[in-house]
């Protein structure tokens, strides 16, 4: 892999990360159990990695 492609990976794991944190976090102050809030954060950052990674398949 290119420094590029490890930079571009390293970003999209970041991200991903940071929706999960807010994802998360907004579900547990809207009342959600603590499990419910980590399975809704799981959830973002999944759909945000396949967002990204269909993008790269469909780019190449």
């Amino acid at each position: 892999m290119s420094t590029v492609q490890i930079l571009s990976l390293l970003l999209a794991l970041s991200v991903a990360l940071h929706l999960a944190a807010a994802a998360a976090l907004t579900a547990r102050r809207t009342g959600a159990g603590t499990a419910n809030a980590i399975l809704t954060g799981a959830g973002a950052a999944a759909t945000a990695l396949s967002l990204y990674f269909a993008a790269l398949a469909a780019y190449h």
